[in-house]
């Protein structure tokens, strides 16, 4: 049988999909000069094959069938799986019915298809639902998938096989090195685990499945792996807490020391499992770049999403052990929570911009269907197209900002974070600032408060900084 793989590039935006956002993915479209400078930059650094085709990919072929990948093009086989994603269903529909008219037998998986299947139905003959690899199993062996195919968690990931880059025709993605201007030619996710132990409502990485991780041999043995076939390779974690069970992931960094393998890598996690201990081994193992959570400033604010606060001096104190490391690091932040204001959004913002990490990530808050948060605020969406829920975009009333309000705030926090000399001169590695740097950087603020005062003071709103 020929089974054809599709991850289908998007026409519009940068896109990033497969495991981010849980799977449902995120799609940046720059809405000011800035914000489309940034758009430009990921498409060009953060090019990466997807995990979850990979994972397939090995599958068909160890149960003998051939496998072809496909990002755009459309290509000729019996049977057709197609990634999904909640900000580009439509560019994969038409693909999807373009191949089906070709005679291909077509199925949809992923956490589109998983938890709003209703919107692909017609233009499939089968839905996966759950992690794609039960089912994709089932179907190696035989089974002929029709309507919906419940593929429960595997709980022995172990008993996975590793991913078969080689068989994805963009095999070596491109990524940025640390978030740096360099990029890696040989450029991998890893799953060391999958889902997420945490309990935020707003979060879809733990609502397809249980939180399970493998173990330290099995994911060291697929980092061999790697360093073989491709030399150097650059590896990213996509776990979302690489460090929560923190005898695991010494036990991983102890893994690749001992071995002597040569390689770089990035992770994410919450910064209260890190301390200096566990960063100095990363580091001796090759930890080029870890991110992280933050999302508000407000402590309330997260704890009414179930999310654990972290005490602001120890981020402070890992975020500075890091730079002395050589290690670079991102913040995500989440602008929208209900309770936030425009003055608490600032505040988030100053905080970012005094955390000091390498590079920030913004967001607005985004009720994404199967998330207690979507069940519990659902009265108040007013969006309808699902491509909208793309991280970017206000898609429900929230009781102190507007959408247009909303997005001139992640404006302002996107040039307020990276349009300031201080923060160029961070990114290249020097320590310490002169007067010089403290003098441009105030004078940057105040051109760009003046410019926020204004904007809200023109939307009848209260601009004052409190």
């Amino acid at each position: 049988m020929r089974v054809v793989i599709a991850d289908l590039k998007s026409r519009e935006g940068f896109v990033n999909k497969d495991t981010i956002v849980g799977g449902y993915g995120a799609r940046l479209r720059g809405f000011s000069w800035t914000t489309r400078l940034i758009e430009r930059v990921r498409k060009v650094y953060q090019n990466v094959p997807s995990i979850h085709c990979a994972y397939l990919a090995a599958i068909f072929s160890a149960a003998g069938h051939e496998v072809v990948f496909t990002d755009e093009e459309l290509v000729d086989g019996d049977l057709g799986l197609v990634l999904t994603s909640i900000v580009d269903y439509r560019n994969e529909i038409r693909w999807a019915d373009d191949a089906r008219r070709r005679g291909m037998h077509v199925g949809f998986f992923g956490a589109m298809a998983t938890h709003v299947s209703e919107l692909l139905q017609e233009h499939a003959d089968f839905i996966i639902k759950g992690e794609p690899e039960a089912a994709a199993q089932r179907i190696a062996q035989g089974e002929w998938p029709t309507g919906v195919v419940q593929s429960p968690a595997i709980s022995a990931l172990d008993s996975l096989p590793f991913p078969a880059w080689h068989l994805l025709a963009h095999a070596k993605g491109s990524h940025a090195v640390g978030r740096s201007l360099l990029r890696a030619g040989s450029a991998f996710p890893v799953l060391s685990s999958r889902s997420c132990p945490e309990f935020c409502t707003y979060c879809p990485h733990r609502i397809t499945a249980p939180y399970r991780a493998r173990s330290a041999e099995n994911v060291v043995a697929e980092i061999e792996e790697l360093c073989k076939r491709y030399g150097k390779p650059y590896l990213i974690f996509r776990d979302p807490l690489f460090s929560e069970e923190r005898e695991r992931s010494i036990a991983i960094a102890e893994g690749i020391i001992r071995k002597g393998l040569r390689l770089q890598f990035e992770c994410e996690t919450r910064l209260d499992d890190l301390d200096t201990d566990l960063l100095d081994l990363l580091a001796r193992a090759g930890v080029h770049a870890i991110t992280f959570g933050v999302e508000s400033v407000d402590p309330q604010a997260l704890k009414r999403v179930a999310r654990r606060p972290i005490p602001h001096a120890h981020q402070k104190a890992i975020v500075r052990h890091c730079r002395e490391l050589g290690v670079q690091t991102q913040g995500f932040y989440v602008f929208g929570f209900p309770s936030e204001t425009a003055e608490s959004i600032r505040a988030t913002i100053d905080y970012s911009i005094e955390l000091g990490s390498t590079a920030a990530t913004f967001k607005v808050l985004t009720p994404y269907p199967g998330t207690p948060m979507y069940k519990q605020i659902s009265s108040q969406i007013f969006e309808t197209d699902l491509e909208k829920f793309d991280g970017y975009t206000l898609t429900f009333n929230h009781p102190n900002l507007a959408p247009e309000q909303m997005q001139f705030l992640l404006g302002s926090a996107y040039a307020r974070f990276y349009v300031r000399p201080s923060w160029a001169w961070n990114y290249l590695g020097f320590r310490g600032f002169g007067k010089w740097f403290e003098r441009m950087d105030n004078y940057t603020r105040r051109k760009q408060m003046a410019n926020e005062i204004a904007f809200f003071a023109s939307q009848n709103s209260d601009g004052r900084l409190e």
